[in-house]
Formats: structure tokens, sequence, C-alpha cells
């Protein structure tokens, strides 16, 4: 077998929160799979970083009193904390605030630069001359210049609902300063993304880069047309500054998602720099140059709602720049609690560490194990379920093999298993299992691989019951027919420890204690345990209790709403007390609307519906909303696509036959422009509510 290497990445958290249990999902999911490939003897190599740049973490870090550095490397800790506890094994965990992410970004600016993908372009701003910085539309008021209403933002107009632009306001004043703001132009500048939509085309298309439902949703895309996408912010801003500015311009910084991405290889680079002159050295060219005659893997764990990033941008700038592309990028669905989005006050929005604090982190593997596959969909945490499932497979089938058969082995025989297997049909047809249980792993359809090592428990469970070993061990005469089976059982067990290690290691760890033994590799099944001695067993696993999940959702309702208190100087919510029914409003309480930023990672037309457009909207949740807005007549999608949006979110949710929609788009009317979308800003926070 050809040993395949692989380099292998999840998507990096942002650096102003804390882990759920929708970030594990992911990084479980990449986890497994790098132990399965390696179990395989495969050489993987797993990295991953916080993404630590942006106005998010210049803003949370100035709430907080602390620099953005300290604000990103106390996240960074607690993040680390946070995924080791469910055992995500990274070979390496960096940030993306460090100078080999500096490096690398520089480069490849330069490298698009130098080679014309690089293109600026002037755009007027407000700008506030005693602050010395350009205002975004949340930091003007003025005169409305439809109704002459005074006191009004620099988008919209709360009384006559009118929307217009900063630069149109009577009167502009900088809520920051006071002052009158002045027209100033800001450069910004764009990568030329159209350039590359032929080798964007072909690339998503070809040698499974990606699956066929996220290859299709980009042809959406193309089929709009691409934009040059910008990548430039004015200061201030927490990031990289863009490299070769003219130095009589303001401070230019690379947006995020610009070197987010490249901390992938900033952090397979700062690894390569540890291990430098070991045993475990690696290239970062071997993986990295364009010229791949290594034949080199390199494989992105991502959520569906970033696809664009990764499977759009990343490629065209690592072509661009005269560097390799992934080798394939793979796309999850976002994760559900009983069937709904996670809940604050329902206490469904469970964070990584009141998880751990009360229930094993190997239930949680084994349970998105059992629900992973290949395909892009959503999956439910069904909290009955997840007890059932942990309980009937994990210990009512697995464990119970070893422990219905340890005690007799060791007391009976002093620990030694039969020299001959009584049952080499049985155990050959579970060995050569483990061949489509591998390729399950490799193909990520961990429910399939789950289904099949379940299956092999209950013919180990079926054969116990069959042979009955504590009924043969009352009778004279069949002290070796008692080991036989029992010997049996064992081996089976063991091939089982071999299947579930990648999914749960600290459990099959411990049975290599109790079994004597130190590989569980796959090739490892292949020799059976005869003649073997193992050891006394002991309980691997306990049963989850009601108790116990019931205590989980409670302290998620408490640490939520102890750290999302309200400041001193604003009143007290009741939603945190709120019963289920109270967690949305309807519209005749629209005097209690909750509005914050979204930003539209896509927006489509409506299969059967002509009035209707489908966003997906990123509010700062734990994953995207779905909202359905009923203005196809005056909007084509690629016109919203990428823009700053206003979300209602505590709008009760809909039941439409195209699907659920979780929310509404503002618009405003007028009689002779029809409906029009409020759009906000680039540099608006998305998440951030709106007064």
């Amino acid at each position: 077998m050809k040993v395949r290497e692989i380099l292998v990445t999840s998507a990096l958290p942002y650096a102003n929160g804390d882990i759920h249990l929708g970030h594990l999902l992911e990084h479980i999911q990449t986890d497994i799979w790098v132990r399965a490939m390696k179990a395989q003897s495969h050489k993987v190599t797993y990295v991953c970083a916080d993404d630590a740049h942006g106005t998010g973490i210049m803003l949370k870090a100035e709430a907080n009193g602390v620099t953005p550095e300290e604000q990103i490397a106390a996240v960074k800790a607690s993040h680390e904390a946070d995924f080791a506890k469910f055992f995500i094994d990274y070979d390496n965990y960096h940030t993306t605030h460090s100078e080999d992410n500096k490096h690398f970004s520089e480069l490849i600016y330069r490298r698009l630069n130098d080679a014309g993908h690089i293109s600026t372009k002037d755009v007027e701003q407000l700008f506030d001359p005693e602050k010395q910085l350009f205002l975004a539309d949340r930091f003007v008021k003025g005169e409305c210049p439809e109704c002459g209403a005074q006191d009004q933002y620099g988008d919209n107009c709360e009384v006559c609902s009118t929307t217009y632009n900063a630069v149109e306001l009577k009167n502009p004043r900088s809520t920051i300063s006071g002052a009158t703001p002045v027209l100033r132009t800001s450069k910004h500048y764009f990568f030329d993304l159209p350039e590359f939509e032929q080798f964007l085309q072909d690339w998503t298309r070809s040698d499974n880069r990606l699956q066929t439902s996220v290859a299709n949703k980009l042809q959406e895309w193309f089929d709009s047309g691409l934009a040059s996408w910008d990548i430039s912010r004015d200061a201030p801003y927490f990031g990289f500054q863009i490299p070769d500015t003219p130095s009589d311009e303001p401070d230019k910084y690379f947006y995020v998602w610009l070197d987010a991405p490249v901390g992938y290889m900033a952090s397979f680079k700062n690894l390569c720099d540890k291990r430098a002159g070991t045993n475990e050295a690696l290239d970062f060219d071997r993986y990295w140059a364009q010229e791949n005659e290594h034949k080199t893997e390199v494989y992105h764990f991502i959520g569906k709602d970033i696809v664009y990033f990764h499977a759009l941008f990343w490629p065209a700038m690592l072509a661009g720049s005269e560097l390799r592309t992934p080798t394939g990028v793979f796309a999850h669905g976002f994760l559900m609690v009983n069937g709904a989005k996670m809940s604050k006050s329902r206490g469904t929005f469970i964070n990584a560490r009141t998880y751990a604090k009360h229930l094993h982190p190997e239930y949680l593997r084994y349970y998105f194990a059992s629900k992973l596959t290949d395909k892009v969909e959503d999956i439910n945490f069904d909290l009955e379920d997840f007890m059932q499932k942990v309980n009937s497979d994990l210990v009512g089938k697995v464990v119970n093999i070893a422990s219905r058969s340890a005690g007799f082995i060791v007391k009976k025989y002093d620990g030694m298993l039969s020299e001959v297997c009584a049952e080499p049909e049985l155990l050959e047809d579970i060995t050569k299992t483990g061949d489509e249980i591998a390729a399950a792993y490799e193909n990520r359809e961990f429910s399939r691989a789950m289904r099949l090592i379940m299956q092999c428990a209950d013919k180990a469970n079926e054969y116990i019951d069959a042979k009955k070993p504590w009924s043969l061990a009352k009778l004279e005469g069949t002290e070796k027919e008692v080991q036989d089976v029992c010997s049996v059982a064992i081996n089976i067990f063991r091939q089982l420890m071999v299947y579930l290690a990648p999914v749960l290691p600290e459990l099959t760890a411990n049975a290599k204690t109790f079994l004597n033994i130190e590989d569980l590799s796959f090739a490892s099944r292949n020799e059976w345990l005869l003649g073997h001695k193992i050891n006394k067993f002991k309980p691997l696993m306990q049963r989850i209790e009601e108790k116990d999940v019931t205590a989980m959702i409670e302290d998620s309702k408490a640490s939520l709403t102890q750290s999302e208190a309200p400041a001193a100087d604003q009143p007290a919510s009741a939603a945190d007390e709120a019963s289920e029914s109270d967690d949305y409003i309807g519209i005749e309480d629209f005097a209690k609307v909750e509005m914050k930023v979204a930003h539209v990672v896509a927006c489509n037309h409506v299969e059967g519906a002509d009035k209707l457009l489908q966003f997906t909207l990123d509010v700062g949740e734990e994953s995207p909303r779905n909202v359905f807005s009923g203005i196809r007549k005056f909007y084509e999608p690629e016109q919203l696509l990428d823009k700053k949006v206003i979300c209602v979110t505590n709008l009760a949710p809909r039941k439409m036959k195209f699907g659920v929609s979780e929310g509404m788009v503002l618009s405003t009317g007028h009689p002779k422009t029809g409906l029009t979308v409020v759009t906000l800003p680039d540099d608006c926070v998305v998440g951030d509510t709106l007064a």
C-alpha cells in the first residue's frame, strides 16, 4: 500500500467567543477522519488556528478593556483547552496574528499584484476631521433628505422610511465627536476574481474536489457573474497593513477573509519550523509548491456557509500567486438541537466546557459520527436519541461484549485466551468487514461506518446469547468450550476497538490496557489474539443519565445568562427567563423588534415562487439563518449577494412550502420606487444589535 502524505485543516474559529457544539461538529468530524487515515498507515498532518483579525476583534477588545493582542491570546488559550477536552488532536494550533501569516499574506498579495490581478477604485465616504477616521453610516446623523426629519442616521429615515446614502443627509454630524463630517475619497483594493472564472469553472468540477451539491451551488454564482472582491479596509482596523501602498495614502489593511485562509499555510509553516531537524521534519514546499510532483494532498473541512470563500476566492488567490490549490474542500451542514436552531433561552446553545462539565466528550463524538455523511446535510442533535443511541450502542452492545466474557477468562483461565479460534468463519467475516469500514471512514461516510460496526457488535452478542457461557460454566466438562466462546467474543471486541478507535480515542486506549495490546491500527485486526493473556476488565463506559443531560441544559441557560448580562447602564432583558414561547414575537409586538446586522452569504431565486428570494444570512450566531423575502420583483439575487442588511431576528419562524423562514430582511416602501432593501456599509459588524 502506498503511504499518502496528507495535510488537513478545519475552519478557523473566530477569536472573540467560546467554542460551542457547532464548532465541535466540524472539528470532531475532521479529527475522526484524520485518525482513521492515520490508522490506515497514511502520513497525515492536522493543523488549525484562531482567526484573529477584523473589526469584531477590535471592538470586543475595546469592550473588554484590553488590547486586541491580549484579547486573542486569552481566547486562543480557551479554545485550545476546549478542543483538548474533546480529544481533538491537532499537530499544530496557531493564530492568524503571526509573522508566518503576515509573510504569506504579503507574498500572495504581491504575486497577485505583480501579475495584474489587483486593482483599486475610489469610494466616497464621510470623514470625521476631528477623530481623523472614516465614518460608517451608524456614526452619522442629520436631517432626512426626503422629509426633513431631524436626528436621523446615515442610512434610512425612521420617520418616512426613506433609504439613502449618508452623503445625502442634510446638516450631517459625527455621533463620535459632534464635528461636521467632510466628504473624502477612500481608495479600496480589489482582487479581480472574474479573471479566474474559467479556471474556477474547471477547478470546481474536476477530480472530485467538491461535493456535487456544492459544485452545483457554485454554478449559481458563475451564472450570475463573478464580481471583483474588495480585499481592503481602512484604518482603524486590527489586522495586517497592505504592503507597498503609497506613503501619502491612509493605512490600508487586508480584509480579514484574505488572511484567514492563509492561516492554514501559516500554521503548517509554523509546524515545519518547530519540527525542523527532528525525525518528524516536514517540508513546506512539498505540500504548497504549485508543481506538486510529490502528489501530496491538502483537504479543508468547512461549514457550508463559507463555501464561496474556500471554493472560489481561495483557489483563485492560490492559483494567481503560483501556489497549489486544495485537493478537496469538504463541506458539512449546520447543527440543530432537538430539531431547531440552538437556543439560549431553552439552554440548547451549549458551550464545549458546559457539555464537558456534565457529560463525557466521547458520547458526543460517537453521536456525531453516527449522524455524519459525505453529504452537505444539517445534523440534528436530538437529546432523547442521543441518550438512547449511546446507551444502546456503546454500553449495551460494544462494552457489554467484554464485560460478559472477560470475567470467565480472567477467573477460570488466568486471563489466557484459547490457542485456536473456535469460530473462524465468524471472526473472518468481522475482520473482512474492516475493509468496508475503512472505506466508509475515508469517504466521510461515518454513519455507514458506525452501522457496520454495530452490525458486528450484534453478531457478537447474538453469538454469546446462543452459546450462553454463563450456563456452560455450571456444567461439568465444558471448561474448554467456555474458554473458546469467551475468546471468540474478546477477539470480536478487539476488532470493534480497532474500528472505533478514530471515534473513541480514550475508551479504546483503556481497552488496549485490558486487552494487553499496543496496536489498534486497521492492519492489526488481521492478527487474532490466540494464546494471548488479557488483563482484568474494568468498566469502560457508563450509561448517560437523564439527570446529567437536564443539568447540562440548565447550566447552559445559567451560564449564557450570566456571560451575556447587560451593562450596568442598560435595562435587564426578561428574555433570559422566558419560556419557549417567548423566544419570538409576532408582528403585533413590532415595537419590541430585535434587529441585527446580517451578511448576505447567499441569495437565490426560489423555484416555483414568483415573488420570493431566498437568503442565507450570517447574523453572528452559531449558524446562518434561512429567510424568504417577497422582493423578487425589485431585485436580482446578485444585487444583494455579500451585502450587509438588517435582519429581524426575533420574528416567529414561518413554515412555507419552500422551507422555514427564520426572520425578515428589512425593506422600506415608497410610492415611487417600491420596496428597497435597507443595506449597511461594509464596516458594520455582523451580529450587532441595532437600536
